[in-house]
């Protein structure tokens, strides 16, 4: 029995979001919006019969049993513990800080028998699921070096907001590299140990954006990560290079390659290509069954097919059972789970500290939520000394 969803967001992934969960047959109940205008006007376009700017009336809804997070960082974590304390199964994009993945990881192990995943659709698209599938079967032999690739226009929304803000989530680091963190550590079953990076924030002020307010999200980023050496093919540790650019008019790139020692594989856009050593040249391994498509405005294409094979995936979950919300785990087993978000949001912090610092960072996964005093107690005890 497939669950009553509730939607958090107004943006454009919640936008192509419920057109989605509406084809595989879910039942979209509620609409939440930062306004009551902007809830109203989109859930009217969408023909949602509920909505809402008061998070609580999508939370207690009695038809709603799947909660669908995708509003700015800062407020992530607040209502996805929420939404699991009050039973009810959780889609949600990635958290602000480490603190606050640390807490809804905390929620997620006191709630083991509801749904919480991360929704990142990168790991469900047809290219990277296959891609994993031939780095397992050997295809490149002993993993060396990955190398992701994306360039695009500017992240910023037209008026000042959250993707201004550095400290709010913002930027391409935090919006787009965190989701390569993610699949990159997916594909070869390790996770990073150091990292290194520079962050630079190139349009500091545009014409929305000017007077007293200043951009301090970056719109370009290169990190590098040593990752450890436990998943299969990774021999004593693979290389990988991120490289970010959002000051790029025109055609949107998205590339993610891995090079081993008897051959490469590389996912440009939707499509897996792949060449051994010795060969001819390269092969097409996987085409977009779609079509080329186009993008979607604000949704790439990457994200908009990994996004309805989630879908897919969560309709799969859901459908064979007899309470709405029981689900399985086999058909969302490959998605990036709360734990997994607080990883990436440790490498994420990792990457701006070694901005700051110029050096390599290492990354260590919090195990107990900090003091929220302990910069005080420290403060306190020198003046004490």
């Amino acid at each position: 029995m497939l669950p009553g969803v509730g939607v958090f967001g107004t943006g454009s992934t919640a936008r192509m979001l419920v057109p989605l969960l509406r084809g595989e047959g879910f039942e979209v109940r509620a609409l939440w919006g930062r306004s009551e205008e902007e809830a109203r006007s989109l859930a009217q376009e969408l023909g949602i019969p509920f909505h809402t700017s008061q998070s609580d009336d999508v939370l207690l809804h009695p038809d709603v049993d799947l909660v669908c997070i995708y509003i700015s960082p800062p407020l992530t974590r607040q209502i996805a513990v929420k939404a699991l304390g009050i039973g009810k199964n959780v889609v949600c994009e990635k958290a602000a800080t480490a603190v606050d993945a640390f807490k809804m990881v905390t929620a997620a192990r006191y709630y083991p028998q509801l749904l919480s995943i991360v929704g990142n659709a990168l790991r469900f698209l047809p290219a990277f699921i296959a891609m994993r599938q031939l780095l397992a079967e050997g295809y490149v032999g002993e993993l060396q070096v990955c190398d992701a690739r994306v360039y695009g226009p500017s992240l910023l929304d037209q008026s000042y907001g959250w993707t201004c803000e550095e400290l709010m989530g913002g930027g391409g680091l935090h919006t787009v590299g965190s989701t390569l963190v993610d699949l990159l550590s997916h594909l070869m079953g390790a996770r990073a140990i150091r990292v290194h990076g520079l962050l630079r924030t190139f349009v500091r002020q545009n014409g929305a954006i000017r007077g007293i307010r200043r951009v301090t999200s970056d719109d370009f980023c290169f990190f590098q990560m040593l990752m450890g050496g436990s998943g299969p093919g990774t021999g004593s540790g693979v290389c990988c290079t991120v490289t970010l650019n959002f000051n790029m008019p025109g055609a949107f790139v998205h590339e993610v390659m891995v090079v081993g020692s008897a051959g490469r594989l590389i996912a440009r856009g939707t499509e897996l290509y792949g060449q051994r050593n010795g060969g001819n040249g390269e092969e097409l391994l996987l085409g977009d069954s779609e079509g080329t498509g186009q993008e979607v405005k604000d949704v790439p294409l990457p994200h908009l097919r990994g996004l309805g094979s989630m879908v897919k995936a969560l309709k799969d979950a859901f459908q064979a059972q007899e309470e709405r919300r029981s689900w399985a785990r086999g058909p969302v087993a490959m998605a990036s789970t709360f734990e997994d978000g607080l990883y990436v949001q440790t490498v994420v912090e990792a990457v701006k500290r070694s901005s700051r610092s110029g050096e390599w960072e290492s990354v260590e996964v919090m195990t107990q939520e900090p003091d929220p005093n302990q910069n005080l107690c420290e403060a306190l005890q020198r003046n004490k000394n």
